[in-house]
């Protein structure tokens, strides 16, 4: 259904301006439609009168806000010809077909913002010149879609639209929407409220999110992992202490069921000989009555016999004998009480001790094993560590006993002593332990006791004492202006995990820490300074205990550049002083063969390198020297040849002084080759002036002063002042010193 062919005038206005505009009486001939008409005409089955559903075509829209489309009746019968769409503003002027105005096509409409109450206007299409009147002819309606052809820009942008709903052209594709998360083409202009950034920043952006996104699921698993970790580990403890409380329980009642058995045998073994005892006493008073009974029968029935004998004579002959017997016997005490007693003792069990032992059986088992914590940073001095440990369940524990020995790295080889154990009873979960060695590895474990039993030994932890005070060597630490390069020795047997270099400004006697640097890992820094200050610097050695104490400081000038000569590079017919300023050459008759070498020391040259100098900036020193003397100094790379001669390569740099019959000639060599230079006056004091930035190399007679030549070198690292002597002789090395002004200007 074409809108064009309703009754009705659509304007697209602001929620809040619902009041129509009047419409002009002039009626336009049928034009093609603009990209944003062709919108409105997509939508046949929407209602005219309410919101318009953008998701029922194919197309991207520049926003997700509704569109409210407004329909006021016209009472133009419905046809071609009548109720063309009109702009909202201006009534029919402008429209396309308007022979009054010859002005192009308009097409007008505003997006309402629910959220910001805002508008938006989008610009109307206007055809190029090329296209002419081509874009006023009316096109033919598609089948079935109801859509009118318009111009072949419009054919292009519809087509595009189309190819991306299909997603066909991706190599058209040259955007990419962040807020509707799909590549776009921006020559559409769909999305220009929209961020949208090219497609390769949108799949790096895309990527870094999805990197994102997997660094936290990563952290997400690795968290549950140790959870999970940790839950296992509970879960085993908890059964490991319930089947120690189930084989304890099970043991209890064993020791009080053996317990019972033996007092019920004891009892009963008892109650048997009793009642033996008493039966046999009253079987002997049974046959001693019995014994009584029959004599006393006996007399009865003699007695009986005499009284029946008739004879007087011979009955009073008989009777008196039988009295006497009957007399006698009646006269005997009758025993008739029982010898044993009838009543029997109540005699109660002491049971006491299986009341104990049933009463211990409703206490708490023995401990599960303690938990030993694992050293935490700062815990630790130089001979005491503090060591904590904890319990995964509420068992009742009396005291704690904590053991430690000390970690030897042979102890495991064969025939060694395992090192000395010791322990401390605690009744908190913590403990100090004090006299241990420094930068030494103890290794600790715990057991809990209680009433009824210990624990197992916990897991065993290492903790470290903090490391001794390291060891600089001023020898070996040179400076210039604006840097210091300090070297130390770790002056610990184990290993430490870092340094940390403490400066501390000296000025007015006042000393006040200025700058720390942290997490050094080697025994060496390069110190970023201050020209013309005066610094204290000290070292602490650093591992998870904690810090060391501060080294003996070493002071450092940064009035010029300082440094010393490296005795482990000097040719063996030299000697340096104890100073290490002063190199000098003796008459040595010793053959070469008798002299020691090694890969370090110059060989050909009675030589010498000083200290590297590995600042970038100017750098100024002075060498002193006798007239007589013949020397070689200047720079040299590191790995200048030890058996080469000093300005006879590609390494180094150097003037050199020798003595003829005629005068004193002066060299600037570099790889064996020097300008011809001729110097007047003879130096006594020669200042040497390294500018790395410039890349030159300038000597001066400092007594002066003046210049005397000056090397265009480009260095490609950073190298050392080198010295040489020819002939015995010795110079000194001035430095620590500024420059002098006439440096500056050369």
């Amino acid at each position: 259904m074409d809108l064009y062919g309703s009754g009705e005038r659509l304007e697209v206005i602001a929620e809040e301006d619902t009041e129509p505009e009047t419409e002009t009486e002039t009626e336009p001939e049928p034009e093609p439609e603009s990209a944003q008409e062709k919108l409105h005409s997509a939508d046949q089955g929407a209602d005219r009168y309410g919101m318009w559903d953008k998701s029922s075509i194919d197309l991207d829209l520049p926003t997700r806000e509704p569109y409210v489309l407004v329909a006021e009746k016209t009472g133009e019968p419905p046809g071609p010809g009548g109720g063309e769409m009109m702009a909202a503003v201006g009534g029919g002027k402008g429209l396309p077909g308007n022979k009054e105005t010859g002005s192009p096509p308009l097409s007008k409409f505003q997006r309402f913002s629910v959220e910001t109450n805002e508008s938006l206007s989008f610009e109307p299409y206007i055809p190029s010149d090329e296209e002419g009147d081509e874009v006023f002819e009316e096109e033919e309606e598609e089948p079935g879609t109801g859509v009118r052809g318009g111009s072949a820009g419009d054919t292009a942008a519809r087509e595009a639209v189309e190819g991306l709903a299909r997603g066909d052209d991706d190599d058209d594709v040259d955007g990419f929407c962040t807020e509707c998360k799909t590549p776009v083409l921006s020559s559409l202009g769909l999305h220009n409220n929209h961020r949208v950034v090219q497609i390769p920043t949108a799949a790096e952006e895309v990527k870094n999110d999805l990197c994102d996104t997997m660094r936290k699921l990563e952290e997400q698993i690795a968290q549950m992992e140790n959870f999970a970790g940790h839950l296992e580990e509970i879960f085993i403890t908890v059964e490991e202490n319930f089947g120690r409380q189930e084989q304890n329980l099970e043991q209890h009642y064993n020791d009080v069921i053996q317990t019972l058995t033996q007092r019920y045998d004891e009892r009963a073994s008892g109650l048997q000989d009793d009642k033996k005892v008493r039966l046999e006493a009253l079987y002997a008073q049974l046959v001693h009555c019995g014994k009584t009974l029959d004599a006393s029968k006996e007399l009865i029935e003699a007695a009986q016999e005499v009284h029946r004998e008739e004879d007087k004579l011979a009955f009073l002959e008989a009777v008196i004998p039988t009295m006497d017997r009957i007399e006698d016997f009646t006269k005997e005490e009758l025993d008739l009480k029982l010898s044993p007693s009838i009543e029997f003792e109540n005699c109660a069990v002491d049971l006491s001790d299986v009341k104990q032992m049933m009463e211990s059986i409703n206490i708490v088992p023995a401990p599960s094993a303690p938990v030993i914590n694992p050293q935490v940073g700062n815990s630790a001095g130089s001979t005491t560590v503090r060591v904590c440990w904890s319990l995964f369940s509420d068992d009742t524990v009396e005291y704690y006993e904590l053991h430690y020995r000390p970690v030897l790295e042979n102890s495991t080889l064969e025939g060694t002593q395992p090192p000395k154990e010791s322990n401390v009873k605690v009744k908190e979960t913590y403990r100090t332990v004090t006299d241990l060695l420094p930068n030494a590895q103890y290794e600790f474990w715990v057991t809990a006791t209680n009433t009824t039993g210990i624990s197992p030994a916990s897991e065993k932890a290492v903790y470290m004492t903090v490391p001794s005070s390291p060891i600089i060597k001023p020898r070996e630490c040179t400076s210039c202006p604006t840097a210091a390069l300090i070297r130390w020795e770790s002056g610990n047997s184990n290993p430490v995990d870092s340094y940390t270099v403490e400066l501390n400004e000296a000025s007015d006697d006042t000393t006040t820490v200025t700058e720390s640097i942290v997490a050094v890992p080697t025994c060496e820094c390069l110190v970023q300074l201050q020209p013309g200050r005066h610094y204290c610097i000290s070292v602490r050695a650093v591992n998870i205990g904690g810090p060391s104490e501060r080294s003996s400081p070493v002071t450092i000038h940064t009035t010029g550049t300082c440094f010393h000569l490296l005795e482990d590079t000097a040719h063996p017919c030299l000697s340096i002083s104890e100073d290490g300023f002063t190199m000098l050459y003796e008459d040595d008759d010793r053959p070469i063969s008798d002299m020691i070498f090694s890969d370090n020391t110059f060989a050909r040259c009675v030589g010498v390198l000083g200290e590297l100098i590995p600042v970038r900036g100017t750098h100024y020193w002075e060498v002193e020297v006798g007239e007589s003397t013949e020397f070689r100094i200047g720079v040299a790379y590191r790995d200048t040849q030890r058996n080469g001669i000093l300005g006879g390569n590609n390494t180094s740099w150097c003037m050199r002084h020798t003595v003829t019959p005629s005068r004193h000639k002066y060299e600037f060599l570099h790889n064996g080759w020097s300008p011809d230079i001729r110097i007047t006056t003879h130096p006594c004091r020669i200042g040497v002036c390294l500018d790395y930035d410039m890349g030159k190399l300038s000597f001066f007679n400092a007594t002066l002063p003046q210049h005397l030549h000056t090397f265009d070198c480009h260095f490609l690292h950073y190298v050392h002042p080198c010295f040489s002597l020819d002939h015995p002789g010795a110079l000194t090395v001035h430095n620590g010193i500024e420059a002098p002004d006439c440096v500056r200007f050369v």
